[in-house]
């Protein structure tokens, strides 16, 4: 038996006036993950638990098989591991963005414009780290380079328990209302105050100016966090898989459970990713004798931060057609059985431009036990609600995987 686990990052939104009243799933073309759903079962699924912060680090873990409230430690432990950086129990991993601020005066004025900076490239934000590595880097802290604008700086002997801010959340907003606060935060603002001097006549962001990009002019530090322990997803299901994903929290995910992270050339977690690398990937893994392969699409999520509806869309359509649709014939082609589960992390409401906890739809399909057709059946909100429900994304993965020993979580 094969196990394939789609996961189009951010898919889940709400009802759109410019869509007549439907939400982007359910106006996208998507005629694949359709005709699996008419001959199989749809449901919603709360991915988020109560009190936990709707971030893709929760999501993830949560769908993957994983309860957040057990294991989850913070997203930035999880993208450390990713980029193989080895933290000692007593290290701190925050995540640091790259960032675009916009306006004049002094640093607490400025508007957060974009949490990417236009997905910059990981080259481009090398240089800069660099730049910041030769300003802040001490024997106590020092910053990785990850892939875009998403990156890491590890503290040692560090303190956690601050109130940090995602970018993304606070979008066209003031810097100085979103700023580090709790005891001993002052280091992080200082550092983030600091950065604005130092890369805002960067000459990356002196080229980026001029070919009319975002600049990245800013470190914004948050996702604290201690060194993950994940138990084994193998111990849990009893099967061996590998993770596809342009970015390092699902890399790190993949890693700390013992699964495969098979890079990508040309994959960069946004609307123009390689969508057919990603699908190549997926069917060499089976092929080469993998039981499960999780795919994971960042580019609907990001557009949703970037307010991009035909972008978001367009995502949709692309993953249905060039991921989706080729590892399934490939799947039939082998003679496989297989399963397959299509279930966004969390939503991403365009309305909001950030993650939210509302529980989101998705579609299980069985080769061995096709249901009677019925074409009402689809992979989106309307259609989700009339099927199952699951109060956890790791009860959803417990059900997919037809978990032979089940563990209660924590042991």
């Amino acid at each position: 038996m094969k196990y394939l686990v789609l996961v189009p990052d951010g898919a889940g939104d709400e009802k759109i006036e410019k869509l007549g009243g439907k939400t982007p799933l359910e106006a996208a073309r998507l005629p694949f993950i359709n005709s699996l759903a008419a001959r199989g079962e749809v449901g919603m699924v709360k991915t988020i638990p109560e009190g936990v912060a709707p971030g893709s680090d929760a999501a993830n873990l949560s769908v993957m098989g994983y309860d957040p409230s057990v294991y989850l430690t913070g997203r930035s432990p999880l993208e450390a591991a990713s980029i193989g950086i080895e933290m000692s129990d007593t290290d701190v991993a925050f995540r640091t963005n790259i960032i675009t601020l916009a306006g004049d005066g002094a640093y607490e004025d400025l508007i957060i414009k974009d949490h990417s900076s236009g997905d910059i490239t990981t080259e481009e934000a090398d240089e800069l780290i660099k730049a910041v590595n030769e300003a802040f880097a001490n024997e106590k802290l020092h910053f990785y380079t990850g892939t875009s604008y998403r990156h890491c700086l590890i503290v040692h002997d560090g303190e956690t328990g601050f109130q940090l801010t995602p970018p993304h959340d606070v979008l066209e907003q003031r810097v100085g209302d979103h700023l580090p606060k709790g005891k001993g935060s002052e280091f992080i603002t200082d550092m983030m105050r600091r950065s604005y001097d130092i890369l805002k006549d960067h000459p990356v962001n002196k080229k980026r100016i001029e070919r009319g990009l975002n600049p990245a002019n800013s470190l914004w530090i948050w996702g604290q966090g201690k060194k993950p322990q994940l138990s084994s997803f193998y111990d849990k299901y009893r099967i061996r898989g590998t993770a596809i994903s342009a970015v390092d929290l699902i890399k790190g995910i993949a890693i700390c459970a013992g699964l495969n992270s098979v890079d990508v050339e040309g994959a960069t977690g946004t609307l123009h990713t390689n969508f057919k690398g990603k699908a190549d990937a997926a069917i060499r893994e089976f092929r080469n004798g993998m039981d499960f392969v999780y795919v994971h699409l960042e580019g609907p999520d990001e557009c949703s931060h970037q307010g991009d509806l035909e972008g978001k869309i367009q995502c949709l359509e692309d993953i249905d057609q060039k991921v989706l649709k080729p590892i399934v014939e490939a799947l039939r082609e082998d003679g496989e059985d297989f399963r397959v589960l299509e279930v966004p992390d969390h939503r991403t409401p365009l309305a909001i431009r950030t993650h939210s906890a509302t529980p989101v739809p998705f579609v299980i399909y069985d080769s061995r036990k096709e249901q009677p057709l019925d074409e009402s059946r689809q992979f989106n909100e309307k259609s989700g609600q009339t099927g199952i429900t699951f109060d956890s994304g790791f009860a959803l993965a417990d059900h997919f995987f037809g978990r032979p020993n089940p563990i209660s979580e924590g042991n």
